[in-house]
């Protein structure tokens, strides 16, 4: 615990904080708003499909059909309105995502320690800093332990800079050692913080830079989507020009011929495809955020379903991170190791023997008063049931100097100046293997400690090894290695398996996906737990389950990319350092896997960002590791990352089912455009018929499939080979035939009628509702590729319900409204006429379940 003053950290009360937070405003800089209506409204005339629908009305203008003209009008300011809002909620459900992902800050309230989100910080908040984190906002440092602050993103200089509280500035010396300021990170020690400034008044602030995140590429699937839309367009305006000569010459109607190719160019330009990927993805990571996943980066969920590999650290994710104390352990002679002795403890443990007690005393001492490290806790909650009345707790004690953990040194100590003849004493604890090192047993000395450890170890508990040593000198060494330290014993500590992992891990076996744990712990501390968890099952006969860090130091690429191979069997990697991670994930990526990553400090973030899909930790994680990552998983559990997976996996085959039915929905459109003109029959389709299509295409896409569950065999499936199209040959040409399909069926009823009456407003009539309900029909076809259509009745999904229900009420008010009839230029259906319908409907319906049954069963 830092040393501090009891009222220094009340802090500022709720309502105080509040109320400056409204009359001083929020802590951020200014971003770009949210772009306003009439901006998104002029986006939207810059459309294609908007110049069409307006070059169609002013050429009924010019063939004197104002009526014509007025209602294409009005259906333009429609679509318009429709998009407008479609869009400003699709870019609010964005925004709001952005607001859970931003960073957050631990500050005092009423004296209590708070997580609010970083714009809630205001001036005079008193905000705790720790390693990794993301200062909030401008600051005069209180009290500090050890504190070195990177600054690069506001002075440029890469070099870290030590900082130190106010009073103890030398006279003369910069200001600026005492003061934080935002945007810089904490790359070691802790420190309490009184708030100067936020905002735009923090120096961030006054030298003009932006918080707000540069704006994306295009992602793979946004480069196809464009791709794809551009070759639709150019076909279209090909066929559209062809037909409009060929109009004009079998007519003699170039104003018709014109307006033929319109509406073809209308009926072929596929706009649904760039608005079904920006919805997906928006309402994707809207579910995920439900799930307690927050989507950082839209291109991780197209990449989230193809994942192969999963790399999961074990502490928090696997297990429940609850470090409780289960075993103490003192060398047979103080100083030394000998036989040693041990003994059980829980949470009941109320007394200890007297030679456990200088183990206890300074395991409390190399730790923080107030902790946040789960073993810290364990340890002090033991510490204050068993010590409480003996003279082994040194609360008056002040740390003079910490010395923190580092990747050469897995150990950290606190150096204490108490009163009375002893200079210094200081306490450290950390790996074994660390704490052997600075106690410099010899080998023989080192071996029964060893031995203790692999015992502790293969219950599954992780060990620390604590130490002391005193100094007599004035002043205090740099480094650890500078005392002289003296073993005191062993700590194991029992991290309880979560319950759901075991299924979940079956789950991702099931799917294809290979799982490997990462830890820093002892090798057979991490295998205990993968035995639990299940992740050892299936292990190739002569497989190697687990690896260490100093054998991945040890290999070459080539043979650590070798060892990774799934035959080889390595599924657990322990003592594994931030920069052994990173390697692991190249030499996965090298061999072709597609990697997830985990991770929650400030080390990992190289890791994760080189990751293919990067998972920071949000209860445990640093600021860093959540800039850095793609995805935050808010409540570290890993079930919750297999569910992800099983949601990209969702995302992925409902933009595929999607993409099916636009292509399938288009061909018909065309075709009844195309038909009539070569074989001179009379209009099917005029421009206001395809604008209404498209009002009912645009929902059928965007909530109907993107609303499609997860399929029970979502799980139980390979991932997507990269580089997997969305609109691959097989999705094409079933899309194909599904419209051929439809096309044949409506045109069978436009002839039926128009060679029963001859008469072009009863024909076209039947050729619309039947398209109308092929329509709705496609959408329950699309739903499932898997399942039969009864399957995908069955399966609730209300927006297919009311995309049906609205389908019928519109056909019923076009041909109960005498208006409406009028203007779609159809006359009321003969009894017999719904009988043809239905025969329509149903028989394409059933073919397609019949083709559907043979290709995919």
């Amino acid at each position: 615990m830092l040393p501090h003053d009891p009222d220094t950290l009340q802090g500022l009360s709720q309502s105080e904080a509040q109320s400056r937070l409204q009359r001083l405003g929020a802590n951020e800089l200014a971003q770009g708003q949210r772009a306003p209506l009439w901006r998104l409204a002029a986006g939207v005339v810059r459309e294609p499909m908007f110049g069409l629908l307006l070059a169609c009305a002013l050429l009924y203008g010019l063939v004197g059909d104002w009526q014509e003209a007025a209602v294409l009008g009005s259906f333009i300011a429609v679509v318009v309105g429709v998009t407008v809002v479609q869009e400003a909620r699709t870019e609010a459900a964005v925004d709001a995502l952005r607001q859970l992902s931003s960073p957050r800050a631990l500050v005092l309230r009423d004296g209590v320690a708070v997580r609010v989100p970083g714009r809630d910080v205001v001036p005079g908040d008193l905000l705790v800093l720790a390693e990794g984190d993301r200062i909030a906002a401008d600051g005069r440092v209180l009290e500090t332990r050890d504190l070195r602050v990177d600054e690069s993103l506001l002075s440029g200089e890469s070099a870290a800079v030590d900082k130190c509280a106010a009073p103890q500035l030398a006279p003369g010396e910069d200001p600026r050692r005492s003061q934080v300021f935002a945007g810089a990170l904490v790359q070691r020690g802790r420190a309490l913080v009184r708030v100067t400034a936020t905002g735009p008044h923090t120096e961030f602030g006054r030298i003009g830079q932006s918080l707000e995140a540069v704006q994306p590429q295009p992602t793979a699937l946004q480069r196809e989507m464009a791709d794809l839309v551009r070759r639709f367009s150019g076909v279209a305006v090909v066929l559209c020009l062809l037909l409009a000569l060929l109009h004009g010459a079998l007519r003699g109607d170039w104003l018709g011929g014109l307006l033929s190719g319109l509406t073809l160019a209308m009926a072929l330009l596929p706009e649904e495809f760039p608005v079904i990927l920006t919805v997906f993805l928006a309402l994707g990571a809207w579910r995920l955020s439900r799930l307690q996943v927050l989507t950082r980066r839209m291109p991780a969920l197209e990449t989230l379903g193809a994942v192969t590999v999963l790399c999961t650290d074990k502490t928090g994710t696997l297990t429940e991170n609850r470090m409780q104390p289960r075993a103490l352990w003192v060398p047979g002679t103080p100083g030394l190791a000998g036989t040693g002795e041990s003994v059980a403890v829980d949470g009941g443990t109320a007394t200890l023997p007297e030679a456990f007690h200088p183990l206890l005393e300074h395991a409390l001492l190399a730790g923080q008063r107030e902790p946040f490290d789960p073993m810290e806790i364990g340890i002090q909650a033991l510490g204050l049931r068993t010590l409480a009345d003996s003279e082994h707790l040194h609360a008056d004690w002040t740390a003079e100097r910490q010395y923190p953990l580092s990747p050469v040194l897995l150990a950290t100590a606190h150096a204490y100046r108490p009163a009375g003849p002893l200079q210094a004493r200081v306490a450290a604890k950390g790996a074994p293997e660390a704490i052997l090192d600075l106690c410099h047993l010899s080998p023989e000395q080192a071996r029964p400690v060893l031995d203790a450890v692999q015992a502790l170890a293969r219950q599954g508990l992780r060990v620390l090894a604590v130490a002391m040593a005193d100094h007599a000198g004035d002043g205090l060494p740099e480094g650890q290695h500078d005392f002289d330290f003296h073993l005191l014993g062993l700590i194991g500590f029992q991290d309880p398996l979560r319950p759901e992992v075991p299924a979940a891990l079956a789950e991702c076996h099931g799917a294809g996906i290979r799982v490997l744990m990462l830890t820093g712990d002892h090798p057979d501390t991490a295998l205990h737990i993968a035995r639990q968890a299940g992740l050892l099952q299936g292990l190739p006969p002569g497989g190697c389950p687990v690896l260490t860090g100093p054998d991945i130091e040890a290999l070459d690429p080539a043979a650590l990319q070798a060892l990774l191979a799934p035959e080889r069997g390595v599924r657990v990697f322990a003592r594994v350092m931030p920069a052994q991670k990173l390697r692991l994930v190249r030499a996965l990526q090298a061999r072709g896997e597609i990697v997830g990553m985990t991770g929650d400090g400030v080390n990992d973030a190289p890791a994760l960002k080189q990751a293919d899909v990067g998972i920071a930790m949000g209860q445990r994680g640093t600021d860093v590791a959540r800039e850095a990552a793609d995805l935050v998983l808010a409540n570290d559990q890993f079930a919750t990352l297999v569910e992800a997976v099983r949601q990209g996996r969702r995302i992925f085959a409902n933009l595929r089912k999607a993409s099916t039915y636009v292509v399938a929905i288009h061909l018909p459109i065309a075709g009844l455009t195309l038909v009539p003109v070569l074989l001179g029959w009379p209009l099917i389709l005029l421009p206001f018929h395809v604008a209404t299509l498209h009002l009912l295409i645009d929902p059928s896409c965007s909530t109907v499939l993107e609303a499609e569950p997860a399929g029970s065999d979502q799980m139980h499936s390979p991932p997507r080979a990269p580089g997997t199209r969305i609109l691959d040959r097989g999705t094409v040409l079933w899309g194909l035939f599904q419209g051929l399909v439809a096309l044949g069926a409506v045109l069978g009823l436009f002839m039926l009628a128009w060679l029963r009456e001859a008469d072009e407003a009863s024909a076209r009539g039947l050729a619309f509702t039947g398209l109308l309900l092929i329509n709705v029909g496609l959408v329950l076809a699309n739903r499932s590729r898997h399942h039969s259509l009864w399957h995908s009745l069955r399966t609730p999904n209300a927006p297919a319900r009311w995309v049906a229900l609205g389908a019928g009420v519109f056909l019923t008010a076009i041909f109960a409204i005498p208006a409406l009839r009028t203007l779609f230029r159809v006359a009321p259906l003969h009894a017999s006429d719904w009988g043809w319908v239905a025969l329509a409907v149903l028989g394409t319906l059933g073919l397609l379940e019949a083709v559907r049954r043979r290709k995919w069963g």
